[in-house]
Formats: C-alpha cells, sequence, structure tokens
C-alpha cells in the first residue's frame, strides 16, 4: 500500500502560475528596468548600443537589466548580423495588465457580489 501523500495538481500548477509571475513582477519592480521597457516602447526595437547611450549606463550593467526581463518574456532579443536587437514583448506585458490576471487573483465571492 503506497503511505505517500499524493500531490493536489491544482496546487502544482497554481504554484507554478505564481512563480512565473513572481520572476514578471520582480522584474517589473525596479525603477531601471522599467525605463529601460519605456525607451523600448518609445523607440521600437532598439540596439544595446543605443540604449547604452540612452540610459546613461554601461554594457554589462544594462546586459543584466536586459536579461531579467528577457527571462521574464517581458522583451523579446531579436538578432540582425552581429548587433542585439530588444523590442516590446506586447502580448505579455498586455497579459500582465489584463482583466485575465486580475481574475487570478479575485475571489469568488467578489465575482458574485455584481450578479
Amino acid at each position: 500500500m503506497n503511505t505517500r501523500p499524493m500531490i493536489d495538481l491544482m496546487d502544482v500548477s497554481l504554484e507554478s502560475t505564481f512563480e512565473k509571475y513572481e520572476l514578471k513582477f520582480k522584474a517589473l519592480a525596479d525603477k531601471k528596468r522599467l525605463r529601460i521597457l519605456n525607451e523600448i516602447v518609445n523607440k521600437g526595437d532598439v540596439c544595446v548600443c543605443d540604449l547604452c547611450e540612452i540610459m546613461d549606463m554601461s554594457q554589462s550593467k544594462l546586459s543584466y537589466h536586459l536579461k531579467i526581463l528577457l527571462d521574464a518574456g517581458l522583451v523579446i532579443k531579436v538578432t540582425k548580423g552581429t548587433w542585439s536587437y530588444y523590442e516590446l514583448n506586447e502580448k505579455e506585458v498586455n497579459h500582465l495588465l489584463s482583466e485575465e490576471l486580475c481574475c487570478l487573483f479575485r475571489s469568488d465571492r467578489e465575482s458574485n457580489e455584481g450578479e
């Protein structure tokens, strides 16, 4: 007889979802990274060399912040020849700001109040 407790797949899925959003919100919880995102939004796809100048930041520091944004899925890296350009991942950013995500944190009680 198996005495190990069964893992609730719902809990695993929910935990995985929380970890995914923790990564994204941590990436957004930095003023420098928000400024980088703002520049990318305003300029379109931007190469690292241009961002270094705009942000007045060394390439190593900028690359550090871009990697965090990239790992969180908030920017997309596009390589053109030997140059790397970064653009906003609009689908992911819009999802973070969407009602769908807000619904994840809405209680059943709150959603029934409008009925």
